[in-house]
């Protein structure tokens, strides 16, 4: 009888054994996915103030009271710059 309840209990600890790998497993990858996110997060957070900042750029060039001919050719080098801006950002944060 004791024999038996020792078994029952070694086939328990086993059980316990394996789900906690099961466990410790499960919380490695969550842990890689948290960190995932946290980086995919923080590149979205950096493209949001790209834009914000493109926005704030577009409404300034607007509200330059400039004549017709010379406000297309200032926005369009603007625009080029913005432009030029963007690349260099993707170039340094590959």
């Amino acid at each position: 009888m004791i024999h038996e309840e020792l078994q029952r209990l070694e086939k328990l600890a086993a059980q316990v054994g394996k789900k906690l790998e099961q466990v410790e497993e499960q919380n490695l990858m969550l842990k890689h996915e948290v960190d995932f996110l946290r980086s995919s997060l923080k590149e979205k957070d950096a493209a949001l103030e790209d834009f914000k900042n493109q926005i704030k750029i577009t409404k300034l060039v607007n509200s330059i009271p400039v004549e017709n001919i010379e406000s297309a050719e200032l926005r369009e080098r603007i625009d080029n710059y913005i432009q030029e801006i963007d690349n260099i950002i993707a170039y340094l944060s590959e």
